[in-house]
């Protein structure tokens, strides 16, 4: 998901003061939009950083621990309580992790939580815990490991639904795809992550020259495991049920790069959960990283992205700075495939977002984006219940720059671009339950049918 930071114009002096790192890696700050908030980003010059020392490896000795740590709703429904909010992030290190229009989830570690509860006390503003202690939130996120070997895929793989998987799992079942289903799986390493990790393509097509191309992918953002476990949910229902597809599905060629963040994902499942960025390293310990959905070349560096290295929305030393990002361009107009699609997955509100996100303006055929959209949300509430807000992503939540979907529209012209935020509205953060990758799934199964029934019309 896309944030960047928020803070009352009343505490600047004490922004200034702030430490230049973000501890544990948690997400920084969304802004909804006509907020009247200052947005204040010191700088740290990308420059000013050796490329000798920026290249070394940030040591990591123990996992972290989010023991007593919490996760807030709090009221944000004016702009004394912005205000607040916005106090809790530069005093007690609170992080915005998303909003909707009456109320803001906080994430605040446990040293921080007594100051915060007397901050909004005396401010008399009201809270609920959603989460009262994220390290068993996260140690109960998957099932026991002995219940993951009873349900353990025996088919030539260790791929199941049931459970968020290691990248090893995931790439070695997007290979047992390709030699079960040589006449219409293929995979390719598109290139390598920062420290050397394979960026994995799986192909799904039936060979027909004049076919449409789509690409999906998903765990840009490492923390967001729903992501990956979704995009593969998607690929598994695609290739096991190909026969029984519509036509106008079986009529597009799917690129899929479930893991667009090999390095990162693979971070959260050993060492830190909250972790959003990829891996390169930096002076700064823990600021190491680069938000990879801020590394795009459309618009690079704009509003609702950082310049300095500590930031959660840091977006790099330049456009496509990134070999996560690079790869990904590169096969793109390199391809021959006829792009008519891209699709990006992410966590979590459950939104369905198309350009622009960097400003609050909208394509000129605006309309078609909106209406697809609101087509697949409403299918997606008629099987299951959860509801989509559908909408342009710089006025529907915030302006981001330097996002993949604005590059796809942007640079490649592809018409249906768009941002998928999966589940939950918030009752569970980052941190979602495995029990909820399934129905996910389904959900996500009918947006792309629906956006593949589009593109089969233009």
């Amino acid at each position: 998901m896309k944030f960047y930071a928020v803070f009352s114009p009343v505490i600047l002096t004490v922004i200034v003061l702030l430490s230049l790192c973000v501890p544990g890696g948690t997400g920084l700050s969304t802004v909804p939009r006509n907020s009247d908030v200052l947005i204040v980003d010191p700088d740290i010059p990308t420059e000013a950083i050796p490329d000798d020392v920026a290249q070394q490896s940030v040591p990591v000795d123990e996992p972290v621990s989010y023991e007593g740590a919490q996760l807030w709703r709090v009221d944000f429904d004016d702009q004394r309580k912005k205000n607040a909010v916005a106090e809790l992030q530069a005093k007690f290190d609170g992080a915005m992790w998303a909003f909707n229009a009456t109320s803001v989830d906080i994430f605040l570690k446990h040293p921080k939580l007594a100051g915060a509860r007397k901050l909004l006390r005396r401010a008399k503003i009201s809270f609920d815990v959603v989460i009262d202690n994220m390290q068993r939130a996260i140690e109960q996120e998957n099932p026991p490991k002995d219940q993951l070997e009873l349900w353990e895929n025996r088919d030539g793989h260790h791929m199941t639904w049931t459970a968020y998987h290691r990248l090893n799992d995931i790439h070695e079942w997007m290979e047992y795809l390709g030699k079960t289903y040589p006449d219409l799986c293929s995979t390719k390493s598109i290139g390598k992550s920062f420290q050397g990790r394979d960026m994995k393509v799986l192909r799904i097509s039936n060979g027909n020259p004049s076919n449409s191309a789509v690409w999906i992918d998903g765990g840009i953002h490492a923390r967001e495991w729903i992501s990956p476990a979704t995009v593969t949910y998607i690929i598994n229902h695609l290739v096991e049920e190909w026969d029984e597809q519509p036509e106008y599905i079986r009529n597009i060629d799917w690129y899929v790069l479930p893991v667009h963040n090999p390095d990162g994902y693979e971070f959260t499942h050993q060492y830190d959960r909250l972790w959003r960025k990829n891996r390169r390293s930096a002076i700064y310990g823990r600021c190491a990283g680069v938000d990879l959905n801020r590394n795009w070349g459309h618009k690079w560096g704009g509003q609702g992205s950082s310049k300095q290295p500590c930031s959660e929305i840091f977006a790099g030393s330049g456009a496509f700075s990134e070999p996560e990002t690079k790869a990904v361009q590169s096969f793109m107009q390199t391809s021959a495939a006829n792009w008519k699609g891209f699709l990006t997955f992410h966590s979590y509100g459950q939104y369905i977002l198309y350009p622009w996100g960097y400003d609050r303006t909208v394509p000129s055929d605006h309309e078609d984006l909106k209406r697809v959209g609101d087509e697949a949300a409403q299918r997606m509430k008629k099987l299951g219940g959860a509801q989509y807000t559908v909408g342009p992503s710089g006025d529907t939540l915030y302006p981001a720059s330097g996002g993949s979907d604005d590059w796809a529209r942007g640079v490649m012209n592809i018409k249906y671009a768009y941002t998928v935020e999966l589940r939950d509205t918030g009752r569970h953060g980052f941190v979602l339950p495995a029990s909820q990758i399934q129905p996910s799934g389904e959900e996500s199964l009918l947006f792309i049918d629906s956006i593949a029934s589009a593109i089969s019309k233009l």
